[in-house]
């Protein structure tokens, strides 16, 4: 079996699939990619049993044929090519790949195809489509507060609601939550549920094109579900855990307000978290009238720091801890130049949301807080 590509052409959409190989894979056939050709079209695919990519693309061909090439020694060959026209000769019989070039010609053993996994179909699943940037977005606002304590696999993924009205995706480690709607999502009168890996979500952002003309495809069962755009594909295997009530964890009744600038406060938070406990990251926030005072501490290097900020501030005064990379990370992910914290008492869950949201979002941002000792 002989075909012809173009090296960047390949290379290009290689990379594109190459973050779901592990080094150390559970079948070891899983450090290869599975080349298939039919009339002229080749389908590429990675797997790591959990996640499966496929990418399609044109090439040179006569024949019709499949084969599993070692991954990490292809890519690394056309990094380190120019552009220019590579053909591959595979020889059916013992699986051995010999690739030739302007420059010179590279041998690599490579493995019988039919060794490679088969990769999930969905024949009973429900689809709806999707805005690339839409769910781009969406995963952006709710993949960095995934857990990664296995022991808790629900958590480890973003959990997907589909609605008749709407799309809810939630995310939680148990000390902070995302809670994400969009309403130019919807599906039928029944309530679809899923919860997707957070490898597979991040595989997912890298390949979703950014024009915001693409549509992705999604469809899924109770197992599995499939993501599709044109000539790619992600297929991964759900989480198959009941998500926590995530409702009754927020709370309804934070009455005192602050709005403060964005901007501003995760400034001063990023320099204040320098002199906090390395082991709890530890800051303190004193509201009082219109201004916030942050502190931290570290009483073992007696390290130490405080600033004032101005804001808006609706409610009686509260003093509450928090933890600080929580909550940087937290006002990262919030696209707006002004947020607004809504607080109870020191010991109640603090919401966080973007002053300026699209009429079609709603985004809730929560931390749990720190116990302050009474040192400060």
């Amino acid at each position: 079996m002989n075909f012809i590509v173009s090296s960047s052409y390949l290379l290009k959409n290689l990379s594109s699939i190459s973050g779901v190989i592990t080094s150390n894979p559970v079948v070891p056939i899983l450090e290869n990619v599975l080349f298939e050709i039919e009339n002229g079209n080749l389908l590429i695919t990675a797997s790591d049993l959990q996640t499966s990519v496929m990418v399609e693309l044109q090439v040179e061909s006569k024949e019709n044929g499949s084969v599993a090439i070692p991954a990490k020694i292809l890519i690394d060959t056309l990094k380190n090519l120019p552009e220019q026209p590579v053909t591959f000769s595979i020889d059916e019989n013992n699986y051995n790949i010999e690739i030739n070039s302007d420059n010179g010609r590279y041998k690599l053993a490579g493995e019988n195809s039919a060794d490679f996994p088969k990769v999930p179909e969905i024949s009973d699943g429900y689809s709806f489509t999707v805005n690339a940037n839409i769910l781009a977005l969406a995963i952006g606002n709710t993949i960095f507060s995934t857990s990664t304590d296995e022991l808790r696999p629900a958590m480890t993924g973003v959990f997907f609601r589909l609605s008749s009205n709407s799309c809810t995706f939630v995310s939680t480690d148990g000390h902070r939550l995302v809670k994400y709607i969009r309403t130019d999502i919807s599906g039928d009168e029944v309530d679809h549920d899923m919860i997707i890996p957070r490898k597979s979500l991040n595989l997912l952002k890298t390949i979703i094109p950014s024009d915001d003309k693409n549509d992705i495809n999604i469809e899924f069962n109770a197992s599995n579900a499939i993501f599709s755009n044109d000539n790619i594909k992600l297929v991964c295997r759900l989480i198959d855990e009941r998500y926590p009530d995530y409702e009754n964890v927020i709370p309804s009744d934070n009455s005192n307000s602050i709005e403060v600038d964005k901007s501003e406060i995760l400034s001063s938070l990023k320099r204040i978290s320098i002199y906090a406990n390395k082991t709890t990251n530890q800051v303190r926030l004193k509201v009082s009238g219109s201004e916030i005072l942050i502190s931290a501490e570290d009483l073992d290097f007696s390290n130490e720091a405080n600033e004032r900020i101005s804001c808006e501030h609706d409610g009686d005064d509260i003093e509450i801890g928090f933890n600080a990379k929580f909550l940087i990370e937290i006002l990262s992910n919030i696209h707006s130049d002004k947020v607004i914290f809504k607080l109870s008492e020191p010991n109640r869950a603090g919401l966080v949301l973007p002053e300026d949201i699209e009429d079609e979002e709603d985004l809730t941002m929560l931390v749990m807080p720190v116990m302050l000792n009474d040192n400060a």
